[in-house]
């Protein structure tokens, strides 16, 4: 293996984690800014609604979206096993 074929495998490796926290974390963050928005016009403080709320949507992105991901970060690894054994 040379420098460049390493640095590519990394470059896609960082690529393929970017496709797969993205969902969650793009989602869970609009969800955070919605809830902050709704408990600064309500005057509403509490802390573990916002968590509870992320939390379920992270949930509910790994029940839609699992499969895909796992499918996703399989196709990764085999590809790197592919090189491992050629």
């Amino acid at each position: 293996m040379d420098t460049v074929m390493i640095t590519e495998l990394m470059r896609e490796g960082v690529w393929v984690v970017i496709k797969l926290c993205a969902p969650m974390l793009l989602l869970s963050m609009l969800v955070g800014v919605l809830l902050a928005i709704f408990q600064a016009v309500t005057q509403i403080h509490e802390q573990t609604l916002s968590f509870i709320f992320k939390l379920t949507v992270v949930v509910l992105v790994l029940l839609v979206g699992g499969s895909w991901m796992m499918e996703t970060l399989l196709d990764y690894a085999r590809s790197l096993f592919a090189l491992m054994a050629s």
